[in-house]
């Protein structure tokens, strides 16, 4: 069974750093596709980065050069240290793995971690 909890979540201010963490149970966590989703205010659900159990990642645009994933394969955590932290950055945090079943893709979810940049 597959569990992921994150932390690391908080309150900074405009231009200030932070690095959530999420750490997963389960076994092959080396294979899995992971990524960070966030959910600002009255907004739906959005990707901000993925990684791969290549190690290849991708950002949503607005993020780029500013949030950096990455993953420790030992300690089964992934990572997203964000910064230069702007107030739009505000959101709750989640970190998802997509498994492929023979029924087509499964998505574990985290609880989530609340981010708030304050301006």
């Amino acid at each position: 069974q597959v569990t992921l909890v994150e932390s690391g979540g908080g309150l900074v201010q405009t231009g200030g750093s932070l690095r959530v963490s999420c750490a997963a149970s389960g076994s092959d966590f080396d294979r899995w596709f992971m990524a960070w989703y966030r959910q600002p205010p009255g907004k739906q659900r959005e990707m901000v980065a993925t990684i791969a159990g290549s190690g290849t990642t991708n950002y949503r645009q607005s993020v780029k050069g500013r949030f950096t994933i990455s993953r420790d394969n030992a300690k089964k955590t992934l990572y997203l240290q964000m910064n230069s932290l702007k107030p739009d950055d505000t959101a709750i945090y989640y970190c998802m793995s997509r498994f492929s079943t023979a029924t087509g893709p499964f998505d574990v979810w985290g609880q989530g971690t609340q981010v708030t940049v304050s301006s």
